[in-house]
Order: structure tokens, then sequence, then C-alpha cells
């Protein structure tokens, strides 16, 4: 009776020498590779056909002798924060550690990497801060802008910690592109959670003649949490930076119009920019945002000498 080859393998779909010896021949194995039905990723590791090409079965075939870890690109795709790219897995081994790059599998050296070693779906991974700055010094062939995406999103879900990756970035004072990362990681710290906000930042609130503010500024109304995109607290202002993706939705200007009925009823008037007027008009926003701050500080000022 023929041997079910998949059933012998297991579900990962992979195995080692080892673990297919409990159960078949050398000499099975031997053939079974011959004839197509297994496929060798290294010595002593063997695949299905259908999923040799599989980065997680590459990726777990290479951490199997357990002295490596995921990291770059490929610890990135385990923390869901990027689409594994076509090419090589990544792992990184401490220099002390002997281990040799196996087929399609990036094998990279660091001391000090066994601090950082966490888990995701049973598989040794970098921590995500560790693992961004290592992709952003080498993203290929993924760009930066794909690594800057994930930092913001991986801030934004709080998988990754601002302090902490700016204190990788503080490590590394040769990382490629330092200077930019560490202004990302400035903006981050801020407050700043999207691509959007950032450019509002850089471009309308930070302009020149604007007065200062806060961003993510918490304001309970009735038992509800909003969060800011900006506020200027003196004068109960908020400013939102609405993206036409999200805001352009009709429940989602129900929502916008809600909210800020409800921060009117706690004193705070809100103004609102679309990505389009924006990147159209900044220095239109910037105008009119200080002039509603200039009319909200004498209002403020009248009130007070009554």
């Amino acid at each position: 009776m023929a041997l079910d080859v998949a059933a012998v393998v297991g579900e990962r779909g992979w195995a080692t020498a080892a673990q297919l010896q409990r159960r078949v021949s050398a000499r099975t194995i031997g053939s079974w590779v011959a004839t197509g039905k297994l496929v060798a990723l290294r010595p002593g590791v063997y695949a299905l056909p259908s999923v040799a090409d599989g980065w997680r079965t590459r990726l777990g075939a290479a951490l199997e002798r357990g002295n490596g870890v995921a990291s770059h690109v490929t610890a990135l795709a385990l923390w869901e924060l990027v689409e594994h790219p076509p090419g090589p897995v990544h792992i990184t081994v401490d220099p002390t550690r002997s281990a040799r790059g196996a087929w399609a599998v990036t094998v990279h050296r660091s001391a000090g990497i066994d601090a950082e070693r966490r888990r995701v779906d049973s598989l040794s991974v970098t921590s995500v801060e560790r693992s961004l700055v290592d992709s952003w010094a080498r993203p290929a062939p993924l760009r930066r802008s794909d690594i800057r995406a994930a930092a913001i999103t991986a801030v934004r879900r709080r998988q990754a910690s601002v302090r902490e990756l700016a204190l990788e970035v503080e490590r590394r004072p040769r990382l490629p592109g330092r200077a930019e990362l560490a202004r990302l990681v400035g903006l981050l710290a801020d407050g700043c959670q999207s691509e959007l906000e950032i450019w509002g930042c850089l471009n309308v609130l930070r302009g020149p003649g604007m007065p200062p503010f806060v961003q993510q500024r918490r304001v309970v109304v009735g038992g509800e949490v909003f969060v800011l995109d900006a506020a200027y607290d003196e004068v109960a202002l908020a400013v939102e930076l609405d993206g036409a993706a999200w805001h352009g939705s009709r429940p989602q200007r129900e929502r916008d119009i809600r909210r800020d009925a409800l921060l009117a009823t706690v004193g705070w008037q809100t103004l609102r920019f679309s990505f389009r007027r924006m990147t159209a008009s900044p220095a239109g926003c910037r105008r009119d945002i200080r002039a509603v701050h200039a009319a909200r500080q004498a209002l403020f000022a009248a009130n007070r000498v009554r």
C-alpha cells in the first residue's frame, strides 16, 4: 500500500529528515525527492512541492535549529505590517553561532539578538521596533515608503512604542537614512497617526505664524471620548484633518456632524480641512485657522472682562 506523502510530512507541509525517519526509511525519502514528491529546502529538511515556495515554509525550515530569529521585512510580514515580498526570507543570528544560508534564505549576523527575540505563530521574530529599523536600513525589494507606512501603522496599533523605536534609532548612528527616520519618529511622538496628519502637521499646523497646538487631545462629552487631531486649548478650537477615503463616506460625514455638535455643547469649535483643500491651498488653511483662533481669542478675552 502506497504511503500518503502529505500525511507523513504533516500539517506544516515540511519536516526534518529525523522527523520523517520516524515513519519511513531514508531510502523512501530519497525516492520521494527523486520523483518530485518532496523538495529539499536544505540538507536534512524537506517540504511538499505545493508549499516549498511559500515564505512561511522556508522561514520555519530556516529557524528549525533554533539559532536565529525572523528579521527585517520577514519579521514585518510576521507582525502583519507588510506583505512579504518575493525573494528570500530574512533571519538574523548571533555572530558567535553557526548558521548557513539555505535556499532562498538571507542570513544576517548581529550581537545581542536573543534580547530581541519575540514569538509570533510559534516562530521566533525580532521585536517590532528592531524589525522596523532593520528594514529601514535594508528595505529592498520594498521601498522606504513601505517601511514608513509600517512604522505609522505599528505605532497606531500600539504594536510599537515610540520611545523604544527612538532608542533603536539612537543605537544606530550609521543607519542609512537615519535623519529621515528620526524625523518620522519625532512626528509619531508628537501624536501624528497617519501620513495625512504628518503632511498636515508639517505644511499647515506648523507653518509660518501658526499658534502652538497639541495633537491627539482627548475630550470627554457625556461619557463619550473624542480624540482631536489638533487642539488649541486656550481658545477651545479643534482642527480635524479629513482623509478623502474615510471622511468622504456618507455614514462618516454624519458621524462627523454629530461629533462636532457634541463638542460644541462643551464650548469647542471645530474646523475641518479635506485632503484636497489642504494639499491645494495649505496657505489658505493656515489663514483660516489663524483668523478663527484670533476671533476666539477676542471672544474669550471679552468674556473674561464681563
